[in-house]
């Protein structure tokens, strides 16, 4: 929906806010606007990825296109003027955005202005959609940015109880498939047959074709032409990281958000995740991971609703499967004269042009070069990357010279294999004489980022780069950017590079031919080791929430590196690396740690003590983590003994605290307490305010089990406190839900409410979902103490959908008595019917949970009625209450 004509979607929801400005005269501008909006958890829409050195008109219409709120920063220079056109591309950006589109415009004060921005400026202050504001530094301009959106995001929001909540993804967030620059060309056919088969009864559409032939680019279109169609979302999941075929469902789980809780039931998860879910999974470059063809039939025989359209080099020959080819582009008929206007239209001439316009905005098609162009489309046999990659010389190579060199390097290397086919030794010719244009410098860092996943940031190549001054680095990566092997993305302040897969898959065959790949890939494990132990202090403080969000974009690579390191027998430093994320682990329940961590034990050679305690540690607990309740405690006993002789207090404090949980109550109180004890002095010793925090949740929750609820208040109180001295959200989330608990026990509703809206904002921000289903909980509990039983029903439904589509296990402790009443009284089927609605319309948790739902005024003449019903239930809640307590005493938390 465009913003302009309804509801404006949440922060969560990934707006997407165009920026439009002059890019040298306001870089710094830019740079602070592009903060401000990313601490609203938008999404800026900047293509300075794309001006070389100005962007093509067809590169920002499509910007534009998918974004959803216009910004525009103005201050002295009116921008430049391409050849051929009559306005700036800054005034073009303007006129372009759509009406609907909400305009936010801010002018620096003081500029000498050129004469047309001045005429461009009056026009803006006439039109009444447009709000325009002046601003003098960069402070006060984010301020007016951010409290701008702000306000245009509360003013818009009108999402309310019986509002149907934004088609969602199966795992609950609105899914970005990732945006095209260009349009599709010649693919009209193609896009028809791939839509037809899936809006029809066809569950599993593959597309095959060799490397480079545009598969993945006509996956996204129809999967975006497919939205309307599937209103839980079209969930795009790259596997060109993965080459093991048994990882194929868990990558799916992570893009689903579902935890995999390491005891086989990862299929068993999906299927209830998606098993009544109309949701369309993107499945793309599955050729590496073959085998696990049958795991995906298996699983949409599981999940009605649920479709696949999957890219792959080849079949994945499975019941149900309908295949598609794609073929080259049509290239130009050489046999037959032709004119610039007939060529224009050719796909494989018109993808030349655009691709070219991106390097060099200036680039026609005349008669002077027109046959040049035909025959480079015919040479490289109308393959869209090939295409690309040819084009993207064309800024310092004119046609004719470009035609030259390819046919001289296709010639040398069109004796590939035989059994290859034809169209993937022209894609190998294409990508190698592109390698072969660079400097020798960059040819080197090409090979040597076959280290890495697709994706990687600037300082991981520094890295494994020989050049420790970084100067040389800097302009290798431009060359290979310029030369369209390599994309750039900005992520806040920092440098974020990828690989075509095409092109991975390259370099990876380089880099395992040559004789220091061992050695490279102990620098990329370095890396990883060097990146945990930055992050070990920032996962436990208030740059936690973008930590997390920088080690989420490096999983990959995390996992390569720990990867490497047991390959390699480098047990200690796999331990340390792992040891160091503990935090992050434990929010998103990865459950290879056990694996690892066992794959330690397992091999019985000599480790350090503290290795064998943090293996211990992990294998130990991390079932429980994931809700089973499956704790080794005398491998827990041990690892303990370990961390003291290796002396780590904090480790050992942790283990002590561990154990402590998983014993049952009463019987186990006193031990408990006692374990707790000595893990507090060893936290306190150790000055670790973390840990200090995780025990002193650990001692309120065997207050809450003995039903020592006052006691349990004064033990939470001094952990709210620590985390939120800390800034830390993970902490402080914990703390909330069971302060929250504690204080509804108590009566005090006001309070409980307040603890769990606080909670499930700061972990929603850090997507923490058992904590978000937690905090849900217990929402729904303030809701049915108030009386209100819609929003009961809806916050209860929404949370056992972030529990299914997660793979959480179900904890009604806390919650069920309250909800009892309910259930089974005189509105339980409005209940029931709101439950549902929750469940299975699950919108970012913030947009529905934290404003209190709208409800009808009564009727003056049923307020007797009223009252009397809202007596009784005032007395059942009470009842609720009292069972409450009674469930918890004794209970084990």
């Amino acid at each position: 929906m465009t913003p302009g004509t309804g509801s404006i979607r949440t922060p969560d929801q990934r707006l997407r806010i165009f920026v439009s400005s002059t890019l040298k005269e306001l870089a710094p501008e830019r740079r602070a606007v592009r903060v401000a909006i990313e601490g609203l958890r938008l999404a800026p829409v900047m293509f300075e990825l794309g001006a070389r050195p100005h962007p093509p008109r067809d590169l920002y219409r499509a910007y534009l296109e998918q974004s959803d709120v216009f910004v525009g920063i103005y201050a002295g220079r009116y921008g430049w003027v391409a050849p051929g056109e009559e306005i700036s591309g800054l005034e073009d950006e303007y006129r372009l955005a759509p009406r609907q589109m909400p305009k936010l415009v801010y002018i620096k004060e003081g500029a000498h202005q050129e004469e047309r921005l001045k005429a461009l400026l009056d026009q803006i202050r006439d039109d009444d959609g447009t709000s325009y504001a002046y601003f003098t530094s960069l402070d006060e301009l984010a301020e007016l940015v951010r409290g701008d959106l702000a306000t245009l995001l509360a003013e818009r929001f009108a999402l309310a109880a019986g509002d149907p909540p934004a088609p969602m993804a199966a795992g609950g967030a609105e899914v970005a498939l990732p945006s095209a620059l260009t349009r599709l060309f010649g693919r009209d056919r193609d896009l028809d047959a791939v839509v037809g088969l899936l809006e029809g009864e066809a569950r599993l559409v593959t597309l095959t074709g060799s490397g480079g032939i545009g598969k993945s680019r006509l996956a996204l279109e129809a999967g975006t032409l497919l939205r309307d169609r599937f209103p839980d979302g079209v969930v795009f999941i790259d596997l060109a990281p993965v080459s093991d075929a048994a990882l194929v469902l868990g990558v799916i789980a992570e893009a689903l958000d579902v935890r995999d809780d390491g005891i086989g039931r990862i299929e068993d998860l999906l299927r209830t995740a998606l098993h009544d879910r109309c949701v369309l999974l993107l499945l793309d470059n599955f050729e590496q991971v073959v085998d696990a063809a049958p795991a995906i039939r298996s699983l949409l025989q599981g999940a009605p609703r649920a479709k696949a359209l999957v890219t792959s080099r080849i079949l994945l020959r499975v019941s149900g499967e309908h295949g598609m080819e794609v073929e080259p582009l049509d290239v130009p008929d050489l046999e037959r004269e032709s004119t610039v206007e007939i060529e224009s239209a050719n796909p494989s001439v018109a993808l030349f042009i655009s691709s070219v316009r991106a390097a060099k905005p200036d680039f026609e098609l005349t008669a002077s070069n027109l046959e040049d162009v035909r025959r480079i489309c015919v040479a490289l046999d109308g393959v869209p990357l090939a295409i690309e990659l040819a084009a993207a010389h064309a800024r310092v190579l004119p046609p004719a010279d470009l035609l030259d060199r390819l046919h001289r390097r296709l010639t040398v290397l069109a004796s590939g294999a035989r059994d290859l086919p034809e169209r993937q030794r022209t894609m190998r010719a294409a990508i190698e004489w592109s390698v072969q244009l660079l400097p020798p410098t960059a040819r080197e860092l090409l090979t040597r980022l076959g280290v890495f996943a697709c994706s990687f940031p600037l300082d991981a190549v520094e890295a494994i780069a020989d050049d420790p001054e970084g100067a040389g680095v800097l302009a290798d990566l431009g060359a290979l950017v310029d030369g369209s092997l390599l994309r750039q993305q900005d992520r806040g302040d920092r440098a974020r590079f990828m690989l075509l897969s095409t092109v991975h898959e390259y370099v990876s065959a380089a880099l395992d031919a040559r004789p220091d790949a061992q050695a490279l890939r102990d620098r990329q494990a370095a890396w990883v080791a060097s990146c945990a132990e930055r992050s070990a202090s920032a996962l436990k403080g208030p740059d936690q929430t973008g930590c997390i969000a920088r080690l989420a974009e490096d999983v990959e690579n995390i996992r390569r590196g720990i990867r490497h390191l047991l390959n390699t027998r480098q047990w200690d430093l796999a331990a340390r690396c792992v040891w160091s994320l503990f935090v992050y682990w434990w929010l998103d329940g990865h459950a290879e740690v056990r694996t690892w961590m066992e794959e330690i034990l397992d091999a019985g050679e000599p480790i350090e003590v503290r290795t064998r305690a943090i293996a211990l540690y992990f294998r130990g607990t991390v079932g429980y983590w994931q809700g089973t309740d499956i704790v080794d405690v005398n491998g827990l006993v041990e690892g303990a003994e370990c961390f003291r002789d290796a002396g780590d207090p904090t480790g050992e404090a942790m283990t002590l605290s561990a154990i402590a949980f998983s014993l049952p109550t009463p019987s186990g109180s006193e031990r408990a307490e006692e374990l707790l004890a000595n893990a507090a002095a060893l936290v306190r010793l150790a000055g670790d305010g973390w840990g200090e925090t995780i025990v002193r949740i650990g001692t309120a929750r065997l207050a809450v089990g003995a039903g020592q609820f006052d006691l349990a208040l004064e033990r939470i109180a001094p952990a709210v406190a620590v985390a939120e001295r800390l800034g830390d959200s993970f902490c402080l989330g914990i703390t909330l839900y069971y302060r929250g608990w504690v204080r509804l026990t108590l009566g005090d509703v006001a309070g409980a409410a307040d603890d769990f809206d606080r909670g499930l904002a700061v972990t929603s921000r850090i997507g923490h979902h058992e904590g978000t289903a937690y905090a849900l909980e217990g929402l729904a509990a303030v809701a049915a103490s108030e009386g209100d039983v819609e929003r009961a029903g809806f916050l209860l439904g929404a949370a056992q959908s972030v529990r299914e589509r997660t793979g959480l296990a179900s904890q009604p402790t806390f919650h069920g008595p309250f909800m009892a009443e309910l259930r089974s009284g005189p509105d339980k089927a409005t209940f029931e019917a709101a439950r549902l609605r929750g469940r299975a319309g699950l919108a970012t948790p913030p947009a529905f949970a934290l404003p209190r739902m709208e409800k009808a005024q009564p009727n003056p003449a049923d307020e007797a009625f009223e009252a009397a019903r809202k007596s009784g239930r005032k007395l059942a809640v009470e009842e609720a209450v009292g069972r409450a307590r009674r469930s918890l005493e004794g209970a084990s938390l």
